[in-house]
């Protein structure tokens, strides 16, 4: 068992993308095996996939067993053909080649994630059934103090107009890394209490599931 506060742990946001990269195919195993003729990357890289398996498209992976034309995807697997259906992961991916920290964090909320099910009943039964369907999409909120000089509100201010993805990073500290991408918006005012610090709102609204990687 372990048990730890949250104190120290920061995050990074995503500055700078590298051109996309073809991916010609994904195996099924674990880890997964990504085939990407010249592709450049690295062992330790985070790269955003878009996949034609719903259960990787629009989500952070990291890059591990790096060869000339091959890599895994870090602790990632796709072994379940159901899941995923053999020869039809193939898409494109894209490093991110830079983070800006995201500094003067003085709050942090997560909602969504949910399991939603179907509920229904037969005629002869006097109680309801219920069947797992789809999770809630999860968002996160990000309270910073209201300070405009700091790097990374340019960022988030133009993935806020973009309204592309962009990716996250939380760094614990213990070590661990959780990796998410999605929609980034901030609050254009501070808000404002007496005697209470100025500050905005990051909204990071989930293009996929997070994932997470022990130190």
């Amino acid at each position: 068992m372990a048990f730890r506060l949250p104190n120290g742990s920061t995050f990074d946001l995503a500055s700078t993308y590298g051109s996309p990269i073809t991916v010609s195919a994904i195996s099924n195993a674990n880890p997964a095996v990504v085939t990407a003729t010249a592709h450049g990357l690295s062992n330790g890289d985070i790269i955003e996939l878009t996949s034609g398996w719903t259960g990787l498209n629009g989500r952070l992976f990291r890059v591990a067993g790096s060869t000339t034309d091959t890599f895994q995807l870090e602790d990632i697997n796709t072994t379940d053909t159901s899941r995923f259906p053999a020869a039809g992961g193939a898409g494109s991916c894209r490093e991110i080649t830079a983070f800006v920290a995201v500094t003067q964090v003085t709050d942090v909320t997560t909602s969504g994630g949910e399991q939603q099910f179907f509920q229904f009943g037969f005629l002869e039964e006097n109680d309801d059934r219920q069947l797992p369907t789809t999770r809630s999409p999860m968002s996160m909120n990000i309270v910073v103090a209201d300070d405009s000089t700091q790097p990374f509100v340019a960022v988030a201010e133009a993935a806020d107009q973009s309204r592309n993805p962009t990716g996250l990073r939380l760094n614990l500290p213990n070590g661990d890394k959780i990796l998410y991408n999605g929609y980034t918006t901030i609050s254009e005012t501070p808000a404002l209490a007496r005697n209470n610090l100025m500050t905005r709102t990051m909204t990071f609204s989930l293009s996929g599931r997070p994932t997470r990687y022990n130190a």
